[in-house]
């Protein structure tokens, strides 16, 4: 990588893990805010999900943004706007501002991911290993943020903590504004192409006939099956980690015994060995994001993630039965499974990236997102009913089901699509 290229990276691998710190750090406050703000969980649950929603579903227009005004500016606005919503949070007087700053973060951080990953893939000319790092700043978000919001909460007040969340943020902002990156997404890029100025006379406009017309320049049949795929993916890493930690917790309950925090703390009880092991998979997780973009990067990018798929899959089938044998084993699967899951994220930002165009590529990281984080929300919403109805053994075999359709769908894709050239 050159200078530029080594710029861009830590720009949006410290951007990543800021949009993702901020959003696991929200479950830790709520057990704060239900005292604070004397609310019942059902009515914070609410405002959440609101905001939460606004994070998958602001993505598309997020994309469009991207393509219309270039993606360092937009990244520059995200990072503003959840560090703004965290401070109007903090001193929020009533559970109605706290509502509004949630909902703020929701729309400031759904333009994060277009933007970055628009950035990385137009303007560093071999990006596959910038996937992967931009992946390992995010799980680092992931798998830190949650345990370093209940740490500060055991020393100062959930205000401060709050505000102290802001303080890398304007650091990652300030170092934005100071360097020079190139920033290649900006619109129109359509020099000397006649046949596409229809097209680029409304591309990046917020209007419904403009993302019409560039919905159907990127949807072609190739992209189609990606968006499928890209789906089916989503729907497994919300199913696999919404209810992980208390799985882990039943699942290791009496064989394992860890406290961090003193039985009197606020947090003590979101912290069993449950949450220590859903730590350890999101940290070995960031050597699944460093492998999926050495693969990306030495491989055809579909290819290696139908393979990553059949990983899961047999994964997910050893998941539950690996506790019979023994911890180790058991942790060894989990921890697999940590890897493999995120291995996944920077084969298909490779992938969406081979199989759309650059002038809409904003656009395509934005249905890519509103596909992962909007409709892939239904996994928690499935694997709560298959808790419900069933067992922990049966969601398993339905995140295996979700991970065997997925690769049979790359397949279908690589014999149809890409042999054909289409």
């Amino acid at each position: 990588m050159n200078r530029s290229d080594r710029q861009i990276v830590f720009f949006t691998a410290g951007s990543h893990g800021l949009v993702h710190t901020y959003e696991l750090a929200i479950p830790i406050l709520m057990t704060v805010w239900l005292i604070e703000f004397s609310v019942t969980a059902a009515l914070l649950g609410a405002a959440v999900t609101v905001g939460y929603g606004l994070f998958g579903v602001g993505a598309l227009p997020g994309g469009i943004l991207v393509d219309r005004y270039g993606s360092k500016p937009l990244i520059l606005a995200s990072l503003l706007g959840m560090a703004a919503a965290f401070l109007l949070a903090s001193l929020a007087p009533s559970f109605v501002t706290l509502v509004i700053a949630i909902g703020i973060w929701g729309i400031a951080a759904s333009v994060y991911h277009p933007a970055g990953l628009a950035l990385i893939s137009t303007s560093i000319e071999k990006p596959g290993v910038a996937y992967g790092y931009h992946g390992m700043g995010g799980n680092i978000g992931i798998a830190l943020g949650p345990l370093a919001t209940a740490v500060l909460l055991t020393q100062f007040d959930w205000r401060i903590v709050a505000g102290v969340l802001t303080i890398p943020t304007a650091i990652i902002v300030v170092y934005g504004l100071l360097v020079d990156i190139d920033d290649q997404t900006v619109a129109p890029k359509t020099e000397g192409n006649t046949t596409n100025s229809d097209t680029s006379s409304t591309k990046g406009k917020l209007t419904v006939a403009a993302i019409q017309r560039d919905t159907r320049t990127l949807f072609t049949l190739g992209f189609s099956i990606i968006f499928v795929i890209v789906l089916l993916s989503g729907l497994y890493y919300r199913a696999f980690l919404t209810f992980l930690p208390d799985l882990l917790g039943d699942l290791l309950g009496g064989l394992v015994d860890i406290s961090l925090f003193g039985e009197g703390s606020v947090v003590a009880e979101e912290f069993d060995i449950g949450h220590y092991l859903y730590v350890g998979i999101l940290l070995f997780g960031i050597g699944g994001q460093y492998l999926g973009g050495y693969l990306a990067q030495r491989f055809a990018p579909e290819r290696a993630l139908g393979y990553v798929l059949a990983v899961l899959a047999g994964l997910a089938l050893l998941f539950v039965p690996a506790v019979a044998i023994g911890v180790v084993p058991f942790v060894g699967v989990a921890l697999l499974l940590g890897i493999a899951l995120f291995t996944i994220q920077p084969l298909q930002q490779a992938t969406v990236a081979a199989y759309s165009p650059e002038e809409t590529r904003g656009l395509s990281f934005g249905y890519t997102f509103l596909a992962i984080f909007g409709i892939g929300a239904l996994g928690a919403a499935i694997a709560g009913t298959v808790l419900t109805v069933a067992s922990i053994d049966a969601l398993f075999v339905v995140l295996a089901a979700i991970a065997v359709t997925g690769a049979l769908v790359v397949t279908i894709f690589r014999r149809n699509i890409v042999s054909s050239g289409r």
